[in-house]
């Protein structure tokens, strides 16, 4: 019997309203210690309250929100010590340099491993002498990235982490988040970034609307998804043998007749096996992104109910 995995982060029925601005409304989900949780929507879906609420930063109107079994609210002093924070607009003193900011939280914290900054600061390549008003949008984020791991919390809270870093520093976070893992934190991060979520994110959750659509494995999400079949036979075939089989969304003809596009949500099994019958002179597959996936959730997907909850 395995063991049991203790949540690091636990939101029940978290609730935030802004009057006529929406915040969020009724979301529950757990993230186990140790994990990789991305943190899904576009802006104005709620990410950012979610994080703030998590941060102490604000209070819930309805609903509780605990990290590592604290509360979020009454005991955020506390918690702030578990947690390494990037937000996703960074508001720091502009006339303090890199060096400072780092000093000043290293000093917050008790005590930082210099020697780790120091690596954390080569990594990103980041000049701590120029002071924080003249760093561009993406040394801003490597500054609060360096922050926020360099003390190796127990989880790391990362709003929007790789907006304004070019593709090398985006790698560069990613295998901190690899290492982080590695060293049992748990990270939570929030992102419009899908291809990102698919590469580092063990667990997904989708919020629309201040509502959670869903909170899955990044495979069972993968599996939602719909792709496309082609294929090119000899001689035309009718749509007719293939729109009534198990996985298949549609079908349609293609320029002459000879070519049979089909939308699939299923395994193809049962296509092939039809196509089998016929000259198939080519085969190709589309499979979308998940970012098309999440997008077809926001097209798609109807808003859960009031009081559901999705687990």
């Amino acid at each position: 019997m395995s063991a049991q995995v203790n949540p690091m982060v636990e939101l029940c029925n978290l609730t935030k309203s802004y009057g006529a601005k929406r915040g969020v409304s009724e979301v529950s989900f757990e993230v186990p210690e140790g994990e990789v949780f991305g943190f899904l929507g576009p802006n104005g879906a709620g990410k950012t309250t979610t994080i703030r609420l998590l941060m102490g930063l604000l209070r819930a109107g309805s609903g509780s929100a605990r990290i590592a079994g604290l509360d979020c609210w009454k005991e955020s002093v506390k918690l702030k010590r578990l947690v390494g924070y990037a937000p996703g607009e960074p508001a720091l003193d502009g006339d303090l340099t890199g060096g400072q900011v780092l000093e000043y939280f290293g000093h917050l914290r008790g005590g930082v491993d210099q020697a780790y900054v120091r690596e954390l600061v080569q990594r990103f390549e980041l000049d701590t002498s120029r002071r924080f008003r003249h760093y561009s949008t993406g040394n801003k984020r490597k500054l609060v990235l360096i922050q926020a791991f360099m003390h190796r919390p127990r989880l790391l809270i990362l709003d929007e982490p790789t907006s304004g870093l070019d593709p090398l520093n985006q790698q560069t976070f990613a295998q901190l988040v690899r290492e982080a893992r590695t060293g049992g934190s748990t990270i939570f991060l929030s992102s419009h970034v899908l291809s990102e979520v698919e590469q580092l994110c063990t667990r997904v959750g989708i919020i629309r609307e201040g509502r959670l659509l869903r909170s899955a494995s990044v495979d069972a999400v993968r599996d939602i998804k719909h792709y496309d079949i082609t294929f090119t036979f000899g001689s035309p075939v009718p749509e007719a043998v293939f729109e009534r089989l198990p996985g298949v969304a549609r079908v349609e003809h293609v320029g002459d007749g000879h070519v049979l596009k089909l939308g699939m949500q299923g395994g193809p099994d049962a296509v092939i096996k039809a196509a089998a019958a016929y000259s198939v002179l080519s085969m190709a597959t589309h499979e979308p992104s998940l970012e098309d996936t999440f997008l077809r959730y926001y097209t798609d997907s109807p808003t859960p109910s009031e009081g559901s909850r999705v687990a």
